[in-house]
């Protein structure tokens, strides 16, 4: 037995030595050294991995039928014009539409929806839309057309938020589908705001990309009244889905807005919250109906969507 471990013992020695000399030539560390020199590699906490929806491509995720939101998720920052009433169709808890109140009409009047210019002057607040008298008569478009409504939505940071809209009665169930659908589904929109936060002004309102309904306006860069205009349609996510022009009025140059959005006009590339054919969003407004702008020809507008009603 000894003649056994006298060889094994040698071995050990000399496999010893080597890894010795073998670090001290070449200057090597060991997992424990790099430790001691890394601390913020070696014992970091490893990030969490993303769920599906918190993946920010826009992509569609499975829907939930059961789904609850986790009880340390609420809402923050954000206090509605109006709370659900008697007269509300309710579809959801945080999911309702009604008709126009009278503080929403006061909100609104002057400023999405137009104002005659005999009246302007006796609003609280200054009217920035205002139409003759003739054209006030003859919009197209009334109070008791349109309809509030309230949803959640999920914001870019994967928080729950209010978000309010107005639109045409005719699609106010589509919406509060959709938006139902989106929600369960944790699809992530920055933002669900009146335009009339941002004083009617659609720019403003998609530099800051702020989601948004009914404002009584033309098309950008027309004389013509957009779908906006009657309540039947819908911008999306805006700045990182832009409009696009292209050859404006014969210019040659291809006009985007909003200014700052360019870098998302090339829809090849992949980027958070774009709106395509893959997308969720885009899935859902199409089974209910709604033309994309992405599909235009002449122009592209990759946040809107739209919807004739009779």
């Amino acid at each position: 037995m000894d003649k056994l471990w006298k060889p094994f013992g040698f071995l050990v020695i000399m496999i010893l030595l080597c890894s010795v000399m073998v670090r001290v030539l070449s200057g090597s560390e060991t997992l424990s050294d790099y430790a001691k020199a890394n601390p913020e590699i070696a014992y970091a906490t490893p990030e969490k991995q993303p769920t599906p929806a918190e993946v920010p491509d826009g992509s569609a995720q499975n829907s939930t039928e059961d789904f609850t939101p986790p009880a340390e998720e609420t809402t923050t920052g954000f206090i509605p014009l109006t709370e659900e009433t008697a007269d509300s169709t309710h579809y959801a808890d945080g999911f309702f539409y009604q008709p126009l109140t009278d503080a929403v009409i006061s909100k609104i009047t002057g400023i999405s929806y137009p104002v005659a210019e005999s009246i302007a002057p006796a609003l609280a607040v200054t009217a920035n839309n205002i139409v003759s008298d003739d054209a006030a008569a003859n919009l197209g478009i009334s109070y008791d057309d349109l309809c509030y409504m309230q949803v959640l939505h999920y914001d870019f940071n994967g928080e729950i938020q209010i978000g309010e809209l107005i639109c045409n009665r005719k699609i106010a169930d589509d919406f509060i589908e959709i938006f139902h659908e989106l929600y369960v589904n944790e699809y992530q929109i920055e933002k669900i705001r009146l335009v009339d936060e941002y004083g009617g002004d659609d720019t403003a309102s998609m530099l800051d990309n702020n989601t948004s309904c009914f404002n009584y306006r033309v098309v950008d860069g027309t004389s013509s009244l957009s779908k906006h205009a009657i309540g039947c349609a819908i911008d999306i996510n805006p700045f990182y889905n832009p409009y696009v022009v292209f050859n404006k009025n014969g210019s040659g140059e291809t006009y985007i807005s909003p200014e700052g959005s360019e870098i998302y006009v090339d829809r090849s590339q992949s980027f958070p919250y774009k709106i395509d054919e893959n997308d969720l969003c885009y899935k859902l407004f199409k089974e209910h109906g709604f033309v994309w702008g992405g599909d235009w020809n002449s122009c592209k507008d990759y946040q809107h969507f739209q919807k004739v009603v009779e």
